[in-house]
């Protein structure tokens, strides 16, 4: 996906993130995030990847204030709203909304439809109960529902359709901020692609800014300007999507881009193998996180943590082996 959205200012700055989350009994923390830093530009969609664990969900929790971070500060339009707490908080959840990945737990079994849409609404105590109702109608319809569905339960529904209200759920307030964690990983490859496409429309109808977190490198190829790659809690590249997607400069980003099937039985793809599992994040690896499955790692990869650089324009990596890397610089020497 190609875009002009690129040259707009920054909606949400993240600096610094970082989610550590203590083991009881234990004096050790699991480091879900660790020193993740990344810019979202205003109307544009920017996709974040990686392996299950790495800490894209906690990543997006984070920014919109479902869990509080370790240290670090997240800006959402030049406001910085780490610290925010109270009346400020829930104010600043009208512009930030979320997208569940499971269709299925997200939406309360016991409430109707028409409850789940209207109750953002209730909370911020928008519009009186005939107005709510035909707020919760439009909702409905700009989502692909039928509003005469409204009454019923979420257990009437498939799991597609509970995504579209998930969605319907997300516009109630008119966000101007969405993610979307993995929303369409649980869902039939033909209603992941309407649920797509969903999403790409109400983006140019309503002027949304999107963080699509997924695992399926295909699905953010599709719906993303750019794309950053997380490894073990750590951001290890990001730049447009296109250029991604043709040159890859860090070796995860090569495996796992290597692993993505060709829809023809007479090509092959060279498949990078990475061996071993991925380390804990209770104990990562000194330096680079990426070096103990690294088909190229070499024994300076332990020596310090590789800085996320600028290595072409708007392409950044982090790797002292990637082209164009200047090895001194990211050492300090």
């Amino acid at each position: 996906m190609t875009s002009t959205k690129t040259a707009l200012t920054p909606l949400v700055k993240v600096s610094g993130l970082t989610k550590h989350f203590p083991i009881p009994g234990s004096d050790n923390v699991v480091q879900a995030v660790d020193d993740v830093s990344f810019d979202i530009r205003s109307g544009e969609t920017l996709g974040l990847v990686g392996e299950s664990g790495c800490g894209k969900t906690t990543v997006g929790r984070c920014i919109v204030r479902l869990i509080d971070v370790t240290s670090g500060t997240v800006e959402f339009d030049g406001r910085q709203i780490t610290e925010l707490r109270g009346d400020g908080l829930r104010s600043q959840r009208r512009e930030m909304q979320i997208i569940f990945q499971d269709p299925y737990s997200s939406l309360n079994p016991r409430l109707s439809i028409r409850s789940i849409v209207a109750e953002p609404l209730e909370i911020h105590n928008i519009g009186s109960r005939s107005e709510r109702s035909e707020m919760v109608a439009d909702l409905l319809r700009r989502v692909g529902l039928d509003p005469n569905y409204a009454d019923r339960y979420p257990h009437e529904f498939s799991g597609g359709q509970r995504q579209r209200i998930g969605i319907a759920r997300a516009l109630a307030l008119k966000p101007k901020f969405i993610v979307c964690d993995e929303p369409v990983s649980a869902l039939d490859v033909s209603v992941q692609a309407q649920v797509i496409n969903l999403l790409e429309e109400l983006q140019d109808e309503f002027g949304l800014t999107y963080l699509f977190i997924s695992h399926g490198l295909a699905v953010v190829e599709h719906i993303s300007d750019r794309v950053a790659v997380m490894y073990l809690g750590k951001i290890v590249e990001i730049c447009p999507s296109e250029e991604l997607y043709r040159d890859p400069l860090h070796p995860y980003t090569q495996a796992l881009l290597s692993a993505i099937p060709i829809p023809d039985p007479k090509q092959k793809r060279d498949r990078i193998v990475l061996h071993g599992d991925v380390p804990t994040p209770v104990n990562p690896p000194s330096g680079c996180r990426f070096r103990t499955r690294c088909r190229i790692a070499i024994d300076e990869c332990s020596a310090a943590v590789p800085e996320l650089r600028e290595i072409r324009p708007g392409h950044f990596a982090a790797c002292i082996r990637a082209e164009g890397y200047d090895k001194a610089a990211s050492y300090g020497g």
